[in-house]
């Protein structure tokens, strides 16, 4: 089991400690925040970025893929009315490999996003989910 807690600093900022790092989260300061550290949606964003990342990182280096300048982008599109959450979200992994590597990379982000990464198996189920591969010549 996971837990963490969140404890309100001031304004509408708040801190919290996850495995030893504290995270302060605050809103801008047209909703009464100070913007002292990220809003609470986009490290949603940041949780896939990372699991998948992981992910994929992994399995490239499982699978020997030579590669280098390894970044995955994530745009996410909120919904216009509450609850705001993500309708939409879009994965980009981009990276610098060698075209004998392509299918390797295509096998580590498929495995990723529909067996692996927990992150994106829970936005799935409330979000449109797609992703990309930008592949540059290494």
């Amino acid at each position: 089991m996971s837990q963490i807690i969140t404890k309100h600093t001031e304004g509408m900022a708040f801190d919290t400690v996850v495995d030893g790092h504290t995270v302060t989260i605050d809103a801008d300061s047209d909703f009464g925040g100070q913007d002292s550290g990220p809003k609470p949606k986009p490290l949603l964003l940041l949780s896939l970025s990372g699991c998948t990342g992981m992910d994929v990182v992994s399995l490239m280096n499982k699978m020997r893929v030579e590669y280098a300048d390894f970044e995955v982008k994530v745009d996410g599109e909120l919904a216009e009315e509450h609850p705001k959450y993500y309708t939409k979200i879009h994965v980009t992994y981009s990276l610098k490999t060698k075209p004998e590597y392509h299918d390797k990379v295509k096998k580590a982000v498929t495995l990723s996003q529909e067996r692996y990464c927990g992150v994106s198996y829970m936005l799935a189920q409330s979000s449109e989910l797609t992703h990309e591969i930008d592949f540059q010549d290494l």
